[in-house]
Order: C-alpha cells, then sequence, then structure tokens
C-alpha cells in the first residue's frame, strides 16, 4: 500500500453527512434540510453546534452535533473526515462576513479536499449533489497517498 500512487475509499449507499452553517446561512440551511427531509432522512446527519440543534429541532431529524464552530466544531468535523467518519458536507458559509474561527473553515475546508470529500459550499452545490445519482448508490473515491510521498522525500534527504 506505502507504493500505490493512491488509496481507495468507498462512500457507502447511506452516507454521513455534516451539515454546517455560518450564523447568517444557518435559516437558508434549516429551510433547505427541511425541503430536503425526505433524503435527508435516509442518511446519518451531523453538524456543528447550533446548526445541528436547530435542524433537529426544526425538521425533527436526528442530527449527532458537534461544538459550535468557533468552540472547535469545525476541526471535529475535519477529524471525522479524517477517521472516515463523514462522507458528504454541507456548509453554507457567508464569504462576505469575517468570521473570528476563519482559519478553522479553511482547515477544514482543506482536509475535505485532501480526503476528496464531497463538498456543497451554497445552495446550487448542495442541491446538485443531493440529487445526483451517487447519493443512491456506492462512490469509490481515490485520496492520493501522502505516505508514499513522505516516504519518498526521506529517502531523496539520505541520497542528498
Amino acid at each position: 500500500m506505502i507504493q500505490d500512487d493512491y488509496i481507495k475509499f468507498t462512500i457507502g449507499k447511506q452516507k454521513h453527512i455534516a451539515l454546517i452553517a455560518h450564523d447568517s446561512k444557518k435559516p437558508q440551511l434549516v429551510e433547505w434540510v427541511d425541503a430536503n427531509k425526505k433524503i435527508l432522512s435516509q442518511h446519518f446527519l451531523c453538524g456543528t453546534g447550533t446548526t445541528a440543534r436547530l435542524i433537529a429541532d426544526k425538521t425533527g431529524l436526528p442530527v449527532k452535533g458537534y461544538n459550535s464552530g468557533p468552540l472547535g466544531g469545525d476541526q471535529q468535523i475535519g477529524a471525522r473526515i479524517v477517521e472516515g467518519g463523514v462522507d458528504f458536507v454541507v456548509f453554507f458559509w457567508d464569504p462576505l462576513e469575517s468570521q473570528p474561527h476563519d482559519p478553522d473553515v479553511k482547515a477544514l475546508l482543506r482536509i475535505a479536499v485532501v480526503y476528496d470529500i464531497p463538498i456543497a459550499n451554497n445552495q446550487a452545490t448542495a442541491d446538485f449533489l443531493l440529487t445526483s445519482s451517487y447519493m443512491n448508490s456506492n462512490y469509490e473515491r481515490e485520496v492520493l497517498n501522502y505516505n508514499k510521498t513522505i516516504h519518498s522525500r526521506l529517502e531523496s534527504f539520505k541520497t542528498e
């Protein structure tokens, strides 16, 4: 496995979906989840702090809550991605409002890309992802084998 360029992972038919929204986008995300309740009820949902609670209260869907974003919730979701516990992220973020935890948000976006996780940052993208044929089937994703990259770098240092 250390010599393979990519490591393959399967996103199962039943997805583990993280739901996140900045304060100004929370009502929009709650409305979107409510409108897509039938589809989302077939999957496992989690979210950061207030967002998870609002969605659960307004829609009746079970949503596992993590900390609020500024208190580490974005980092918790990122850790779940690394562990294989999140397959898909819907993050309605406000690019025009300064966030005190902006480095955490950027880290979450980065880790989603590193682990080849679908991430929707607005309603249009969330709609496209939710209506994709992949929502009802397994999906094979490939993650760059960073262990191979690190191993290659170490070998090159030994030869210098």
